[in-house]
């Protein structure tokens, strides 16, 4: 019989999109050709640094914001700074980390447009720094004693659901996360998370009991489930770690998986390979 020894909390973590797309207008002014940055009258908190944002304008003319790009509508990950100001990146970690060298370069509108502006996210991300997790998993027992044969079956096995929390250490800047080729997700997103207007708190997440190898991809064990965070609460004291404690319910089916964990099927040049509905083709 094995036993399996816990080395650290792996968890990964997909953003949700936003439940209504943004509509704003961007102006010449609004952007910064020279800071690679831009602005438009978007709700504060509704766009946090790391976000995949896929910019479209409304008349369907060709978008007028990064250099050398054409159509009407384009996909970046963004990096939003204190007042609001947005550099959009290629790549997750390039919207985290904010070097200079990897923001996209703008061009100058030549008028006006009425753009709008998704939130969608295709790849999990692993949570950075975690120290500890627990996810429960009950079953909601229901009295069919009264209910006649024609409903017991729907009502007979109760409602599945389930809650957690984990712990990190306090972090929101570009760290070493894990030896993983994933990006890094931080805890300062959680903070953020719970407390946006325009998007509710929730998050796909794999939360991984045994992590699988490159020896032996196939020996991943994990629970995946769609959750929604209700308290994020952070622990300081002088001379000790900073610590973040979130507690999260889970929504819809938790699913045990055991195998290899799923990717996303890319192109050769690495671009994502998408299904005719927009979405990704994803590896079994």
């Amino acid at each position: 019989m094995a036993i399996y020894l816990g080395d650290s909390g792996y968890i990964q973590i997909k953003r949700k999109g936003l439940n209504t797309a943004m509509a704003g207008n961007l102006a010449p002014d609004d952007v910064s050709v020279t800071r690679s940055r831009f602005s438009f009258n978007f709700e504060p908190g509704s766009i946090t640094t790391g976000d995949r944002l896929i910019i479209r304008t409304v008349d369907k003319s060709d978008l007028e914001l990064v250099a050398g790009h054409t159509g009407a509508d384009g996909a970046w990950y963004a990096h939003v700074d204190e007042v609001g100001g947005i550099r959009l990146f290629g790549t997750f970690d390039g919207a985290v980390n904010d070097r200079d060298a990897d923001a996209l370069p703008l061009v100058r509108p030549t008028k006006d447009q009425e753009i709008e502006v998704h939130t969608r996210d295709l790849d999990y991300q692993c949570l950075a720094q975690v120290s500890a997790y627990e996810l429960t998993t009950s079953r909601e027992t229901v009295d069919i004693s009264t209910l006649g044969e024609e409903f017991r079956t729907n009502y007979a096995n109760g409602m599945i659901s389930g809650q957690g929390q984990l712990s990190c250490f306090w972090e929101y800047q570009a760290h070493i996360c894990d030896e993983s080729t994933l990006g890094k997700e931080f805890a300062d997103y959680l903070a953020r998370l719970v407390i946006r207007t325009q998007q509710g708190a929730n998050f796909d997440g794999r939360f991984f009991i045994k992590r699988p190898t490159v020896q032996d991809p196939d020996s991943g064990v994990w629970h995946e489930a769609t959750c929604i965070i209700t308290n994020v609460a952070l622990s300081f004291e002088p001379s000790q770690f900073i610590t973040a404690n979130v507690q999260f319910v889970t929504t819809g089916p938790i699913r045990l998986k055991v195998g290899t964990v799923p990717g996303i099927l890319l192109q050769e040049n690495g671009s994502i390979l998408l299904q005719e509905t927009r979405d990704a083709i994803d590896l079994e």
